[in-house]
């Protein structure tokens, strides 16, 4: 990355290194079958409304509804164009996967109002679950009775409940609690492949106050020019009442264009609070052209383009994924929800103290370290256990099978997430 590209100031930064236009444009893998999106007053925009199937087939039946294609766990938007006025919010209701957002545009994408997705920020609202962003998790509950007391964020870095270091964030974990707060470090990697949003906070053991939902995630993926003159962010949550749940962390953002331009700013960041706020996101940049002053928070990873190269837009099949095969043999649907009761658990295990969990890792090293992390929806810490490598499935491309025992369990509904970390 070129010194001139960017300069920092804190958590802000300017993108600001001024180059010609180009007329070629990249390749962005768009019908224009969701047509093209205009607003001009607030919306929200639902993304339950969208259908089920693969990303890249025609949705004109469907215009403007997007596509949920549970194989890269997204919901995609093909426009021919975007602009959101000013002086306009956009927000959006979340799709029952919890899935992010991809807006894949073959023309330009111009916005000057406010495109938000923030995680929910909490009051005393135990024992209901903040949502994050999509493409973010929620935060903790908070005390509600005894036997449905605080518990700890979701996601790979969900925060610890009351009394404890609480609240993780999104590309990093948050804490909450009368106690030292301490931000983690931010998960994934810098590429947002695959795209994934922040962890919750965690939940207060008094006063009912839960933790905050991660920040979303979005990729805007623009074959002509992407000007932001307004915000776009995907924040962490904040705790309203008395700052001791947990904040939820920043998101993730990826910007995708021809041409950059604009003077707004684009955050993936915990909101500010006394108290325990979340850890910052990621922002990931991919340009041909840079016209653009954009402040930018946390500091963007920025990757220069050819005006010919063609992005890419979803994790390759040669790289590595995981995904959790049983419980005590019970075998996980192809498309959980983690909805916690409202859609019917993904898999019901008789009552027992403890459980096996199966990985599966395709294009993993069997040198990797795989962690299962389990956080019951109240009552309860969150519980990591190591899987070990138990079983060899294929050399090409390389398949292993992971096996985590003891794996505690309580009573009721848990979320279970498992996740790699590569040599």
């Amino acid at each position: 990355m070129n010194s001139k590209d960017f300069c920092r100031a804190a958590l802000v930064c300017c993108l600001g290194f001024s180059t010609s236009s180009t007329r070629a444009q990249i390749a962005v893998p768009s019908d224009g079958s969701d047509g093209a999106l205009n607003i001009t007053a607030t919306t929200r925009i639902d993304l339950g409304q969208a259908v089920s199937g693969a990303w890249n087939a025609d949705n004109s039946a469907n215009s403007g509804k997007g596509v949920y294609d549970s194989n890269v766990w997204a919901v995609v938007f093909k426009y021919t164009s975007v602009n959101i006025a000013s002086n306009t919010f956009v927000t959006f209701t979340n799709h029952s996967s919890r899935a992010p957002v991809v807006w894949l545009v073959s023309g330009d994408v111009t916005i000057s109002g406010d495109l938000s997705l923030d995680g929910q920020s909490v009051g005393n609202n135990a024992p209901q679950l903040a949502e994050g962003g999509p493409g973010g998790f929620r935060g903790g509950a908070g005390f509600f009775a005894n036997g449905v007391s605080q518990g700890a964020g979701f996601g790979p870095a969900g925060g610890e409940p009351g009394g404890g270091n609480f609240g993780d964030w999104a590309t990093g974990g948050g804490y909450a609690t009368v106690g030292e707060a301490t931000p983690g470090t931010a998960y994934g990697n810098p590429s947002l492949l695959p795209l994934v949003g922040g962890s919750g906070g965690g939940g207060y053991y008094s006063q009912g106050q839960g933790g905050a939902g991660g920040g979303g995630a979005i990729l805007i993926a623009c074959a002509g020019t992407l000007t932001i003159n307004g915000t776009v962010h995907a924040n962490g949550g904040n705790c309203l009442v008395d700052a001791r749940g947990g904040g939820g962390s920043g998101g993730g953002i990826r910007l995708v264009a021809t041409t950059l331009a604009g003077a707004g700013s684009v955050q993936a960041i915990p909101v500010p609070k006394s108290g325990h706020p979340g850890g910052v996101g990621r922002v990931r940049i991919e340009r041909a052209a840079n016209n653009a002053t954009w402040a930018i928070a946390p500091d963007p990873s920025v990757v220069p383009l050819q005006a010919t190269d063609t992005p890419l837009i979803w994790l390759p099949t040669t790289g590595p994924m995981a995904t959790i095969v049983s419980i005590n043999s019970v075998a996980s649907p192809a498309d959980p929800k983690a909805s916690f009761g409202a859609y019917g658990p993904d898999v019901t295990v008789p009552q027992t103290n403890a459980a096996t969990v199966v990985v599966q890792t395709v294009n993993a090293e069997s040198a990797s370290q795989v962690m299962v992390r389990v956080t019951p929806r109240t009552s309860g810490y969150y519980t990591e256990v190591p899987a070990l490598l138990s079983q060899t499935n294929s050399l090409s491309p390389l398949t292993l099978l992971w096996t985590a025992t003891n794996v505690p369990v309580n009573l009721g509904y848990s979320a279970v997430i498992a996740r790699v970390i590569r040599p």
